[in-house]
């Protein structure tokens, strides 16, 4: 029997865009994620681009919003959208929209009432696509790439954990969650006041620390609002400088924080992915 319980299907350039709902040990509830499966996966396991979505979005954002199927279609790459972050009526909430249900951060919560629920980098890295392997056609290939504060988890999750990715790629990320108001209020939320521990999830020192060749593509909209204030890309470029990093830094004239963004550059971090990637 099925550790997934299907939403809705539909036919999507061959192949499939699916919804699936189904419970997670790791953050103690009912979890939804969407997945396009390609045409190709119909024959042969196929690899995968995990997108991890900014604060407020769902799983249904990227799937809608961002047009990538086409692409993804072509070059024979599943899409895995997980959610944002645990829900449920008994999962712990906030009433603003950068802590709570949508705003997990991917990060693995220490402070009650957050710790039973908010294990999303667990989630993210573990739970999620070890149960996709099984139940889907996908082979162990995977890149990851995410917006804002999926930026943020997915640079986090690759650089911590480079032998579980191909590559990674992500749309204006918090790259500096250490020093903008976003991460201070959810670190000291989710993680508790010593910051020693927060240094676990920031891209930036990460980064600054890593002596590998993980690929790496980072678009970034000159033209986005939270650029200066929350996102802190010049932070990337100097850790990248320091560690002699593999990363491609773009700062993209013009482009705000919409998903119009990411629809514009979404087919060339697909591409990106691919060149790694093998079925």
């Amino acid at each position: 029997m099925s550790a997934l319980t299907l939403i809705q299907e539909q036919k999507c350039f061959g192949g499939r865009q699916v919804r699936y709902k189904h419970n997670s040990a790791v953050l103690n509830c009912d979890m939804q994620f969407s997945v396009f499966l390609p045409p190709q996966a119909a024959e042969r396991k196929v690899p995968a681009l995990y997108w991890l979505s900014g604060l407020t979005c769902s799983d249904e954002n990227f799937s809608v919003k961002a047009g990538a199927q086409r692409v993804a279609a072509e070059l024979g790459i599943a899409l895995i959208i997980p959610d944002t972050s645990p829900r449920g009526d008994g999962v712990a909430d906030d009433p603003a929209y950068d802590l709570g249900q949508g705003a997990g951060f991917y990060v693995n919560a220490t402070q009650a009432p957050w710790a039973q629920h908010y294990q999303m980098y667990d989630y993210i890295l573990t739970e999620l696509p070890t149960l996709l392997e099984t139940e889907l056609p996908l082979s162990d290939q995977r890149a990851i790439s995410g917006h804002s504060m999926g930026g943020h988890g997915a640079l986090v999750l690759a650089l911590r954990n480079p032998q579980r990715f191909t590559s990674v790629s992500a749309f204006a990320p918090i790259a500096n969650p250490l020093n903008c108001p976003w991460g201070q209020k959810a670190f000291t939320a989710y993680l508790g006041e010593d910051r020693a521990t927060w240094e676990e999830y920031d891209a930036s020192l990460l980064l600054a620390q890593y002596r590998g060749d993980l690929p790496m593509l980072v678009d970034q909209g000159d033209a986005d609002n939270f650029l200066a204030e929350q996102l802190k890309p010049q932070a990337l470029y100097t850790a990248a400088m320091q560690a002699k990093a593999n990363l491609l830094l773009r700062m993209q004239p013009g482009y705000d924080h919409s998903y119009y963004f990411i629809a514009s550059f979404i087919e060339e971090h697909l591409r990106f992915h691919a060149s790694y990637l093998q079925d």
